[in-house]
């Protein structure tokens, strides 16, 4: 005799009926139209086509024209790149701006990494130096500018020590090379925590491993540094080489503040780009020579950046 429990057991072939309480909703699903990820990044390419791409090309545009401030200007070829080789000016700011580089670079590579590998160390109190090496840049590079005017002026701050101590005044913002040596010296001092904060990213993934081996096989706190941690932030290193390049020939504000608009004596301490604004503005402003400089500016940039990441390939190799 069957049990009557045996068919009460629903079997599992039997269709479930439409309706039934565990079943959800159907969802629809709609395919994405090929211009949704353009429309998402449309913004941002208006932002980059007004703000970049436009203005690049009205300069590249214009360097062949000799335009001016209200004259629309015609084609002129190359006259305006011919007229540069026989520019002293344009020598002068070619000349400071290639000394700026060497001046500014090896001490923004270099710095920032030992001031990282200083403030990296939990000691008490290490966050108020790290605050403090940080404030230089946050803050307005014209404030900055004009506090180290009023120090290094004759009368300022500095002369005044050196003067008490018998040293005298030194003419930091008259002589033309010391000019130019105190406005390297506000870059790298501005410079030093924006760089240092990359260095600790880069410090922060070396492995404790590899300094706990060096120790261990008798390698000294030098030695650990030139074996163990130049190696491992070596491509930090070239990352801050090719920033600090290109914004040290493109420098501006640190010598148009220290030099003045005429860019110290005789503007001898004069940039591409201080040129660049004196022969581009004003009512009878030479915008068409300005944009050719502007472009030689832009292919020197380009330049460096090209020999940085090649250098650092060939050591990869």
């Amino acid at each position: 005799m069957k049990s009557s429990s045996a068919a009460t057991v629903p079997r599992a072939a039997d269709p479930v009926p439409r309706g039934a309480a565990g079943r959800g909703p159907r969802r629809r699903i709609r395919r994405q139209l090929p211009s949704s990820p353009w429309l998402f990044a449309a913004p941002g390419l208006l932002i980059v086509g007004v703000f970049i791409l436009y203005p690049f090309v009205s300069t590249l545009i214009n360097s062949f024209t000799d335009k001016r401030t209200l004259i629309p200007g015609e084609y002129v070829g190359l006259d305006n790149f011919r007229e540069l080789l026989h520019d002293d000016m344009f020598w002068i700011g070619l000349r400071n701006s290639t000394l700026y580089i060497v001046g500014v670079v090896p001490a923004l590579v270099v710095l920032p990494l030992l001031l990282a590998m200083l403030v990296q160390k939990h000691i008490p109190g290490i966050t108020f130096f790290r605050s403090a090496f940080y404030t230089p840049v946050v803050a307005s590079i014209v404030v900055v500018g004009l506090i180290w005017v009023w120090m290094l002026d004759e009368r300022g701050l500095v002369n005044a020590v050196l003067e008490a101590v018998g040293i005298g005044s030194v003419g930091f913002l008259s002589d033309q090379w010391l000019l130019l040596l105190s406005a390297m010296a506000v870059t790298v001092w501005k410079g030093l925590g924006y760089y240092m904060i990359i260095y600790l990213a880069a410090l922060a993934n070396v492995p404790r491993e590899l300094h706990e081996a060096a120790s261990v096989d008798g390698a000294g706190s030098v030695r650990r540094f030139f074996t163990v941690t130049v190696p491992a932030v070596r491509s930090t290193m070239v990352l801050v080489a090719a920033l600090s390049s290109v914004a040290a020939f493109k420098v501006f504000s640190e010598v148009y503040l220290m030099a003045g608009p005429n860019g110290g004596p005789a503007g001898e301490d004069t940039t591409l780009v201080m040129l660049v604004q004196r022969v581009g503005t004003g009512l009878t402003g030479r915008v068409g020579y300005a944009s050719a400089i502007s472009v030689v500016v832009f292919v020197v940039t380009v330049a460096l950046m090209l020999l940085v990441l090649r250098a650092d390939r060939k050591e990869d190799a």
